[in-house]
């Protein structure tokens, strides 16, 4: 390569989540888990909380899911990205790697993609890894005593 020539820019700089492969589009998820916590919705208002009660299938340590290739299967509800989704889904993390391509915005320092490691993500308090409780057994009641901020706040500064 000639000296004058730039560097290539990384594959989330030059496409669109649309024009993503598969292995790309896997790759711009950050390992957070917050996407995997159970939110509240006002019906009312359209407010979403967020809270601390994770997904059946959300392991708590890796912050990935324990099923991923079945996870429609097992939790019907599970609600899977694609690019028109991010686009109109308001409850993904102001943090998110798929949110912030599609709002041409940089990833963080300590997304996988830019720090070339994994464990930033959870070094840096950004993911859920040690914050959440199983939803296995709980009424849905009880899931307003565990609305968080967390989820929304934190990560933007860092």
């Amino acid at each position: 390569m000639n000296q004058s020539e730039p560097a290539s820019r990384p594959f989330w700089h030059e496409k669109s989540l649309d024009e993503l492969s598969a292995s790309e589009w896997e790759a711009l998820c950050d390992g957070c888990g917050r996407c995997c916590l159970n939110k509240l919705e006002d019906w009312e208002t359209g407010e979403i909380a967020w809270t601390n009660v994770a997904c059946t299938l959300l392991d708590g340590e890796t912050c990935r899911c324990r099923d991923y290739e079945n996870r429609a299967v097992t939790v019907p509800d599970c609600v899977q990205l694609t690019p028109d989704e991010v686009c109109t889904l308001t409850w993904l993390p102001p943090t998110c790697g798929y949110r912030l391509v599609a709002e041409g915005c940089y990833l963080y320092w300590w997304h996988p993609l830019v720090s070339g490691s994994a464990e930033t993500v959870h070094e840096t308090g950004i993911s859920v890894r040690g914050r959440t409780v199983p939803e296995d057994g709980m009424e849905l009641e009880e899931y307003e005593n565990h609305v968080m901020d967390w989820p929304l706040d934190e990560g933007k500064d860092t």
